[in-house]
């Protein structure tokens, strides 16, 4: 098959394809190359790739086979003529046998083993040869490398790479292919003799001979020591993905792409499709405009070329030549402790952001000296990268020369393949040779930009890129989860063609089928570097060492040959031997970004404080100083002062103080003298405060603004939302069955909140607190909260004085085990370092040492809540918090809807970054090229500066400038616009001309971040001196925010703060930041880092010059930029353009959790705006048009012409034309556009603002950020064409007002329109611009392959690590949730890092179950957030602590009633002669049944309006009242206490308790069949319970005599029906029993048996029979009863069988709800009259069992709780006769021939209260007892369900289609027939009984049986039995009659006895109609009742459900 062309003409140069054409003769030997010409003219084809090679590893090269043949048989390659062929002998003829070797002194090179082969035609004798023990496995099979590396033991010969080539030589003769799996067996070992002798198999774990060894692979180059235990290479490397998507992205630019073809396989080694190639345009040296020429390189078949064993050790050592960091993030890494535990540890910095120790050892015996004075010199500092093989030992002038081994580690950890690729057996994937790294890193240098620095991210990811095109059909297989092989969520890889962070013109290589060889490599490296001219320079051909190469560039160096170098690229491939590399650094930006970053933060500020106290710094300065031509800085200051004649607003003894600080010259020795005018101070230095000025007067009642307003916001709506969701992460925990908090035993909650160690951090969190209102509500305070003092205990910053505040905390936690405490670490990312890597007198550590203590850890009342805006350092594999405690901040707007009602939205770092995207305005983010390009040649300048000085000097020097300049001191004349940069004439304009457009002197706040302290104090008295010079005290304050101090505020200026906040306090000083609001400022803050520091809304430009490449992790990026979040006005938002900016910044604050709200995970791409407002406007503030709406391709500072956007390439740069012209000043009342729809009709405006911005060098504010977006059909120049004369603009609309709230709980000003006079109030809706340096511009701005921000591919943090090179990037869609699980898997913690000894702790979970976190991002209301998460935590433990307690009054009460006293009021018992005669009161008083039909009785008058009518659901809404649970409360299954654990079964320290299941069965001749129960049985309950045997058949249920009493038992069973309340079921009576041991039983139905014997493993259960699956609560009371007669029965039995007494057996049973809680008794002796207070149940029973005359009672009771139930009855009945509800007392003896109706649903207990009346047994109720019912609106016999046969989901039915006619077609319901009767009859009974709505003298009868027929029914019950006790019924006439299964005692007889109305309703109700018509026969009802057939119904059952019928007629 050959190429296809397709004809087209190519642009390649000739060049180029000469050198393709060369590069492809040098990479194959057996391919001819294509003629140049046609390489040149036509484009071709990828070739079809196809699998099915041999693998032959003897060969170098092998011929690509264009077929798929089968393999070929494997053939032994001929041994060479004159060979020895002897078995047992190597090819030289030498003996190799164990047996001849035995004895014989053997030469082992260390890191070897001897070994024994297995010879096929020698089985009895096995081979002796010599092994790397690198390539063989452990004793677990682990860990062996891929390929072999040993040596002859018989003729000495080394270095056989191949176990073919090796077999060859031992005269292996196979017939199969060599396999060392196969061949090596043993290993060999000399015993106590010394002889050589067999030992232990080797280990070939989970292969055979014909599987292939697929081992960790680490890669080349990677060595161990020896003395270093082989399995410890990938202890810990199972967390690897196993799920890979390969894609292939389209790059939108059109530049080099990958073709999507397949790939061919050849020898296990990789090919990738070539690239197509581009024009290519040459640009000057050093820097190609894109790719260069591409090499066909590929990876080697030679997988491990370049091992060298014997430099194993030594080619480990770091060899730096500078003292290394002590926390440097790979300060003393060696390479084996790089790559230990199968992780990475380099950060993720510039390639060199570690270096080891001083300790070179060269086996090469080689050296390079280092010449003199090469810093002199050449002006820069060389950095070598340590690559392949040992670097050579260097001499001489080693200070000057830095060496790093992290491209060392990059290249090692790129070769460790992922376990993923070792369970399919034999793969032919490979990791990368040490050849095509190299290769690669060549392209990459060369393609990085002369001002770039190098980025180990960036050629990582082209490491894996390479290697997944290389095998991407092999991947493809590997697709499919691993689940024991992966941790957490799988995450695709995407094989992108622009690889994240590179140039959009980078792409790979070209690779062919061929394998990349030493020899090849020297010439394609120089190829590609040729491509660049002099940028790259590679040294490979005629170098014969590394040290050769090294000494040569050191010589180049010197003699200036490599001025225009960046990098020096040295190899070496020895014949037969590994290749060595490294990479010499020479380009002075380079060499000094790469030597800065090897600091750590702290670090850099040590060097910077070193370089400012020894004076280096004062050249720099007094250079700075100079102005050429114009003069000198401090000359023209000192003019500006002669000139004045206003006095110096400082001091006699200040000024002189400030005049002797500026004079004197301090010499470098002096740190302690006054320094010189221009030198830095001292950090430690206080910095002096410029005093007011004598004649300064405060501002008057008149100056006065109207527009300003502050006021302390409320809590907002979202962070309302995050403290929920807080809330509910804590009850999770508490609901978990791991017993880690018990919520229910905390009664109140106490605080700590711990915080940096930054003042101002410090004040402004109490501030929050203080003002929140949450130390009133948890009543920490004792008496009201006057001031902020008061808040300040409940703060700590972590110094060395947090360690007494824990341990007070601790002690307290521990002798308050009912207060919840709850430790709040503030900014949680701050100090995560390890207390046993710190030195014990550090203040770092304590996050450690004090929250992560065993203290703290094992208090079960200490909960943890991390609070961070940065939390990936806590997402390691090793955290301390679950997954499932992580709450993280969502997003308020999703789609443009508001979801939390939102006033305000966030501005952060996402949406400055989409500022620079958007096209219509000036980005929010950008740099300043004028600044830059100053400091890059001072830098140049002074090389042995650090580039902070340098930076902080020229910031510093521009800022004194523009305030001369601005100032009307210094003449025109002098010039001085061109000696600062346009953006800082912009700031400082700004800030002066705001304050006075405001009459109250309102202005803006300017930030500058300057890191180091003394730079910082420095910086401040420069500044200070040039405003006091320019006689500007007055117009802005100079602030220096160190962390250490407090705020230090001139008097005058917090003069006006107060004037401003209307504060009368005189010693009121501000504290905070957030209080600076308004105050025209310059903030200088300093410190390594931000700590917390909340910034005002007046914050304006943030200016971020200072901060250099050092910062290049995640979390320090992202903390710098939160400087400048920002909350704007929800309103400003534009409604239909949403800017898709960045969701997984500031830990993607736009997507919402997935663990919260999961449905909208995909809608979050368009909240970032890009802008706040969109209105085209002028800038107001300095009275000139800006050029920000032009185009966003102008450059700040560089270029002040527009630009089309084609030319991004190369930018014009003109001179600044503002030295022709003079800076024009700021001019009020400018007219403004608001709109765009207006600006459109004139748009004549719009040249002129070309004009001005072409021939004025104006500043540019970010005033204009919110203008309206131009319409994208239009062009700017065509707008500009059209209108070509400049005219005013109207002032057309007022701005809509914005507002805006602080970050974390501060102020919110009111609302601004566009023409207030305060500039302050226009501006306070806009987020502030900020300025970076141009590397960290570039950084921040790139995309990677997914879209998403470069910076989110770096280290997240400085003390995490990697855990493998192979991790995919981070997706775009990801929620924060899922990027909390990538780092989870993706990173972990180094030994620095306080969690990673967390595995090693014996954990088994690893997880702390009492800590949460959670993450939102800078400044967008965290605090104000756990705040009222604190408040509500409190409300919700009092709330736990308390339970709504149904509170009624009783119902169709009788004030007549009252007052007849038939007992004392004190009596104990009821005496039952006096029970007789006290009269059964029919009367229902119970509220709950106030909708049911009331009992006659003639006493009894109705009131005259009725009872109302309730719905359905009414109990839901009855009136409760919270009550504070009492000691004696009963407890549902989430009440957990230590007293509590033994009773409910759950105290781990005991094993779950055992139940076993007895069945139970017994007659009754009701039912006409056996009833069969079932017990559920614990083991600990059996003594209640009689066998036959032990563990035999259960034969009854034990019983106490009547004489048995124990004060700590209880006689009495406790029955409980039940039914869906498993949880909420109030079950646990072991508080309410006070200990007393009971026997308590849970009658359940059968299919609700397993879930209640879950949660309540230790109670006694008694399941009901299937039948009653779907029976009502009379069913369960009817077998209650039913089973407790007939287990008296045989109790009594037993008595007997065993000599007792038979009728002393205790006959009562409890029948109790399972919402009854508490229960109180009634204390008559009160002073204020009679008082209920709680008491036990306990208490109440044995009461009532020592009754002496309880005997004579069918049924006691107690009164249900009310609130006013002792109100107004100063005398009442001890006891009472009538109906009792809830809590009973059954004597089962008495009661035994009345049962209850095991039919019913409702009223069940009314109906058997009324027949055991009726029967004439004694009812009596305690009144001095009441029992209180909770409310559970949850499960219960009352929620019962009316739904059709035909559908299983609720439907609406009406109560008339309960009933129909028989043998009707009609809708069927899946309902019982006696509760759809029940039903019916409530709601329908006034049309089937209409006489007697309403009608309570003529009440209906019902006889034998009581019916609910609704409210405003009547029901008159009465018994048919013999001597049956009835209400008498003479002269009354009924105006109905009830018949419900009449039974044999209902006669005609008896029927006769009463009288109806005419017209009286019959409603008779029988089983079937046959019965129904037998009943009608039987008792002569037609001859008084006239019957129709239309009257007869049935409950709209189905046949097989048996409906009940009934039969209605009238009275004749």
């Amino acid at each position: 098959m050959g190429n296809s062309y397709a004809g087209q003409l190519r642009t390649t140069r000739f060049e180029e394809v000469l050198h393709n054409s060369i590069e492809a003769s040098l990479r194959s030997n057996t391919v001819v190359p294509r003629p140049v010409f046609s390489q040149l003219y036509l484009e071709t084809e990828q070739p079809l790739a196809h699998d099915g090679r041999t693998e032959n590893d003897d060969e170098d090269f092998e011929e690509s086979s264009e077929s798929n043949s089968p393999p070929l048989p494997y053939q032994m390659k001929p041994p060479p003529e004159g060979c020895c062929t002897t078995d047992g002998f190597c090819q030289a003829g030498r003996d190799l046998r164990l047996s001849s070797l035995a004895s014989d002194a053997l030469d082992v090179p260390p890191g070897f083993m001897l070994v024994g082969v297995k010879f096929p035609s020698l089985p009895e004798s096995l081979l002796v040869c010599a092994v790397d023990r690198r390539f063989l496995p452990d004793e677990r099979g682990h860990n062996a490398l891929l390929g072999f590396s040993g040596n002859c033991i018989g003729c000495g010969e080394k270095g056989f790479r191949y176990f073919t080539e090796f077999s060859n030589h031992i005269n292996l003769k196979l017939s199969t292919q060599p396999k060392k799996q196969k061949h090596l067996k043993y290993h060999l070992h000399r015993n106590s003799q010394g002889v050589l002798v067999k030992g232990a198999s080797i280990c070939w774990r989970g292969h055979d001979g014909r599987m292939r060894q697929m081992g960790s692979s680490l890669s080349e180059g990677h060595a161990i020591a020896t003395e270093q235990p082989p399995n410890m290479a990938l202890q810990n490397s199972s967390h690897t993905p196993s799920s890979y998507t390969a894609e292939s992205n389209v790059d939108p630019s059109g530049l080099p792409q990958i073709t999507d073809a397949p790939h061919l396989l050849t020898n296990g080694s990789h090919a990738v499709p070539s690239i197509t190639h581009p024009p290519v345009h040459q640009s000057r040296p050093g820097r190609p405009s894109t790719t260069g020429s591409h090499a066909n390189a590929g990876p080697p078949k030679k997988r491990h070329k370049g091992w060298s064993p014997e430099s194993s050790a030594t080619s480990l050592t770091e060899s730096t030549l500078k003292t290394p960091p002590s926390s440097s993030a790979l300060s003393t890494l060696s390479v084996s402790s790089v790559i230990s535990n199968g992780v990475r540890t380099e950060t993720a910095a510039p390639l060199s952001s570690s270096q080891g120790s001083l300790t070179p050892l060269s086996l090469t015996g080689l050296s390079v000296t280092i010449p003199d004075d090469l810093l002199h010199t050449c002006r820069l500092q060389p950095v070598i990268f340590k690559g392949h093989g040992p670097l050579p030992q260097l001499t001489g002038n080693v200070n000057e020369v830095l060496v790093s081994s992290l491209l060392q580690s990059c290249y090692l950890s790129s070769q460790t393949l992922p376990r993923v690729y070792q369970h399919y057996g034999p793969s032919p994937i490979q990791p990368l040779s040490a050849e095509m790294q190299i290769l690669l890193t060549v392209y990459y240098l060369v393609q990085l930009g002369p001002d770039q620095v190098p980025l180990i991210e960036d050629l990582e990811q082209i490491f894996m890129r390479s290697w997944r095109e290389s095998h991407l059909s092999e991947i493809r297989q590997y697709q499919q989860p691993q689940g024991p092989a992966t941790q957490g969520r799988h995450y695709g890889i995407e094989t992108s063609s622009t690889l994240p962070g590179l140039p959009q013109h980078f792409s790979l290589p070209p690779q062919s089928q061929q394998p990349l060889t030493p020899s090849q490599l020297p010439w394609l490296a120089q190829l590609a570097a040729s491509s660049c001219g002099e940028g790259v320079v590679v040294l490979g051909e005629k170098i014969g060492s590394l040290a050769q190469g090294l000494q040569q560039t050191f010589s180049r160096l010197m003699e200036g040959h490599l001025e225009n170098t960046n990098y020096v690229v040295i190899i070496f491939t020895p014949p037969r031997q590994e290749t060595q590399s490294c990479v010499v650094v020479t380009g002075k930006h380079q060499c000094r970004a790469l030597a800065e970053c090897m600091y750590s933060p702290i670090e850099g500020l040590k060097e910077i404080n070193h370089q400012l106290s020894t004076g280096v710094a004062q050249e720099l300065i007094n250079y700075c100083n100079s102005l050429g031509q114009d003069g000198d800085l401090d000359s023209l200051l000192d003019s500006a002062t002669v000139d004045s004649n206003e006095p110096s607003p400082l001091s006699s003894s200040q000024e002189s103080a400030e005049e002797r600080s500026l004079k004197t010259t301090q010499s470098p020795k002096d740190t302690n003298s006054p320094k010189d005018k221009n030198s830095p101070m001292d950090p430690q230095t206080q910095c002096s405060k410029d005093s007011p000025s004598p004649k300064e007067k405060t501002s008057s009642t008149k100056d006065t603004c109207s527009e300003y307003s502050i006021e302390w916001r409320e809590v907002r709506p979202i962070q309302l939302a995050v403290a929920r969701k807080l809330l509910s992460h804590v009850c999770a925990i508490a609901d978990s069955s791991t017993q880690n908090l018990d919520l229910g035993s905390f009664d109140r909650v106490s605080f700590l909140i711990l915080v940096p160690p930054s003042e101002v951090t410090f004040q402004q969190t109490v501030l929050h607190l203080w003002s929140s209102g949450v130390l009133q509500e948890l009543g920490g305070l004792d008496r009201e909260c006057l001031s902020q003092r008061d808040a300040e205990r409940y703060v700590v910053k972590m110094d060395k004085n947090a360690q007494a505040r824990i341990d007070s905390l601790i002690q307290e936690a521990q002798s308050n085990s009912s207060t919840l405490y709850i430790l709040v670490h503030d900014h949680a990312h701050w100090d995560i370092n390890s207390a046993s890597h710190c030195s014990s007198d550090s203040d770092s550590a304590l996050v450690d040492q004090l929250l992560n203590s065993r203290e703290v850890r094992d208090a079960p009342n200490i909960l943890i809540l991390h609070v961070t805006s940065f939390p990936f350092a806590l997402q390691t594999q090793f955290t301390r918090i679950s997954p499932y405690n992580e709450i993280h901040w969502p997003s308020a707007f999703s789609n443009d809807v508001d979801l939390y009602h939102e006033k305000t939205r966030y501005f952060g770092v996402s949406e400055l970054l989409e500022s620079t995207r958007s096209g219509s305005n000036m980005p929010l983010l950008r740099y300043d090229s004028s600044f830059e390009s100053m400091a890059s040649a001072l830098e140049e300048r002074f090389p042995q500066l650090h580039s902070a000085v340098i930076r902080t000097t020229v910031l510093i020097q521009h800022y004194c400038v523009a305030l001369m300049a601005a100032s009307s001191r210094i003449g025109s004349s002098h010039n001085l616009h061109k000696h600062t940069s346009v953006e800082t004439l912009e700031i400082v304009q700004s800030l002066l001309t705001a304050a006075q457009q405001c009459p109250a002197h309102h202005g803006h706040m300017v930030l500058l971040r300057i890191p180091s302290l003394a730079l910082a104090a420095w910086a401040h008295r420069r500044l200070s001196r040039v405003r006091r010079q320019l006689g500007l005290e007055e117009s802005f304050e100079i602030i220096v925010g160190n962390p250490n101090q407090a705020l230090n505020i001139g008097q005058s200026f917090t003069d006006r703060i107060k004037t401003w906040l209307k504060i009368h306090d005189a010693d009121w000083v501000p504290q905070t930041y957030l209080e600076l609001e308004s105050l025209p400022c310059i903030l200088i803050l300093s410190g390594a880092e931000p700590l917390g520091e909340s910034l005002p809304r007046s914050l304006k430009y943030c200016d971020l010059r200072v901060i250099s490449c050092s910062y290049l992790q995640r979390t320090t990026l992202e903390q710098e930029l939160g400087l400048a979040a920002y909350l704007v006005r929800a309103e400003s938002r534009p409604p239909h353009n949403p800017g898709p900016g960045s969701d997984l910044l500031e830990s993607d604050a736009e997507k919402l959790s997935s663990t919260d709200n999961e449905e909208e995970e995909g809608q979050e791409n368009g909240d970032s705006p890009k802008s706040c407002s969109q209105q085209l406007q002028t800038g107001q503030d300095r009275g000139t048009l800006d050029q920000s709406t032009t185009t966003p391709n102008v450059q700040k500072g560089t270029m002040d012409t527009i630009q089309p956007p084609s030319q991004s390439q190369t930018q014009l740069q003109p001179h600044p034309l503002s030295q022709s012209f003079p800076y024009p000043q700021p001019t009020l009342h400018q007219p403004q556009v608001q709109s765009y729809s207006q600006a459109q009709s004139i748009s004549q405006p719009q040249p002129q603002l070309q004009i001005q911005s072409q021939n004025h060098h104006l500043p540019q504010t970010n005033s204009q950020l919110f203008t309206q977006m131009l319409p994208q059909h239009q062009s700017l120049s065509q707008m500009l064409k059209a209108h070509p004369k400049p005219q005013p603009l109207p002032n057309t609309q007022s701005r809509r007002q914005h507002s805006k709230s602080t970050s974390s709980g501060s102020l919110s000003p009111r609302a601004s329109s566009p023409h207030l006079s305060c500039s302050w109030a226009r501006g306070v809706s806009r987020p502030p611009s900020v300025l970076l340096s141009r590397a960290l511009y570039d950084i921040i701005t790139a995309s990677d392959s997914s879209g998403l921000p470069r910076c989110t591919s770096f280290l997240p943090h400085m003390s995490v690590a990697w855990a493998s090179s192979f991790r995919p990037l981070l997706s775009k869609m990801m929620t924060c949730t899922e990027q909390s699980l990538y780092y989870r898997q993706w990173t972990v913690p180094r030994s620095s890092h306080m969690d990673s000894r967390n595995r090693t702790e014996g954990r088994s979970d690893n997880f702390h179950p009492r800590r949460l976190l959670l993450s939102g991002p800078p400044q967008v209301g965290k605090t104000g957030a756990y705040l009222h998460f604190l408040g509500i935590l409190s409300r919700m433990l009092i709330r736990l602590m308390e339970v709504d307690i149904y509170d009624e009054e009783d119902i169709n009460y009788s004030a007549q009633a009252e007052g007849v006293l038939y007992h004392p009021p004190n009596a104990s018992w009821p005496n039952p002669d006096i029970v007789r005669t006290m009269p059964f009161d029919y009367t229902i008083h119970d509220p709950k049944y106030d909708d049911i039909s009331s009992v006659y009785s003639a006493g009894y008058k109705a009131s005259a309006e009725g009872n109302h009518v309730r719905q359905e659901d009414v109990y839901l809404r009855r009136r409760t009242s919270r009550i504070k649970l009492s000691k004696y409360a009963a407890y549902n299954t989430y009440h957990h206490c230590e007293q509590c654990y033994q009773y409910l079964g759950f105290n781990p320290r005991y094993q779950m308790y055992e139940s076993t299941l007895h069945a139970f069965t017994f007659t009754h001749l009701l039912l006409g069949e056996e009833i069969q129960l079932y017990f559920i049985i614990p083991k600990s309950k059996e003594h209640y319970f009689s066998f036959s045997q032990p563990g035999g058949q259960l034969e009854s249920m034990r019983l106490p005599l009547t004489s048995d009493w124990s004060p700590d038992s209880i006689k009495t069973p406790i029955f409980t029906p039940t039914t869906g309340r498993h949880e909420h079921g109030l079950f646990n009576l072991y508080h309410a029993m006070d200990g007393a041991s009971h026997l308590h039983i849970l009658v359940v139905k059968e299919y609700e048996m397993a879930v209640y014997k879950k949660y309540w493993p230790n109670h006694i259960m008694l399941v009901l029979p299937t039948v009653f699956n779907g029976a009502g609560i009379g069913a369960a009371h009817f077998l209650i009863k039913e089973l407790s007669y007939h287990n008296l029965e045989l109790e009594r039995s037993r008595r007997l069988e065993v000599g007792g007494p038979s009728g002393d057996v205790w006959p009562f049973i409890i029948l109790a709800d399972d919402s009854c809680v508490m229960w109180n008794t009634v204390d008559l002796n009160a002073r204020n009259g009679p008082v209920e207070h709680a008491v036990s149940l306990k208490h109440i029973l044995q009461h009532m069992e020592a009754c002496p005359d309880l005997a004579h009672y069918g049924l006691c009771g107690i009164r249900k709780w009310s609130s006013r139930g002792l109100k107004g009855h100063k005398q009442r009945e001890p006891f009472y006769r009538g109906h009792l509800h809830d809590f009973l007392l059954l004597n089962v003896d008495r009661s035994q021939n009345v049962q209850y109706d095991q039919n019913r649903f409702s009223c069940h207990d009314v109906d058997f209260t009324l027949r055991l009346h009726s029967a004439g047994l004694l009812i009596c109720r305690y009144n001095s007892f009441s029992v209180m019912k909770k409310q559970i609106a949850i499960g219960g016999y009352r929620t019962f369900i009316i739904k059709t046969k035909t559908t299983d989901v609720p439907t609406s039915v009406g109560p008339s289609q309960y009933i129909c006619a028989p043998d009707s077609k009609h809708l069927f319901l899946a309902t019982p027939a006696q509760l759809l009767l029940e039903k019916y009859l409530q709601h329908t009974s006034q049309k089937l009984f209409p006489l007697s709505t309403k009608n309570y003298a003529h009440p209906v009868l019902s006889v034998d049986c009581y019916l609910n027929l609704g409210p405003e029914v009547t029901v008159c019950f009465v018994s048919s039995r013999p001597h049956s006790v009835n209400i008498s019924t003479t002269g009354l006439l009924f105006s109905g009659l009830l018949l419900c299964f009449a039974d044999s005692f209902v006669s005609p007889l008896f029927l006769k006895k009463f009288s109806f109305l005419k017209g009286a309703t019959l409603c008779v109700i029988s089983a079937d109609r046959s019965s129904l018509r037998q009943t009608v026969g039987r008792l002569e009802l037609e001859e008084e009742w006239r019957f129709r057939l239309s009257d007869e119904f049935q409950t709209a059952n189905a046949k097989e459900d048996r409906p009940l019928f009934f039969l209605t007629g009238k009275h004749i």
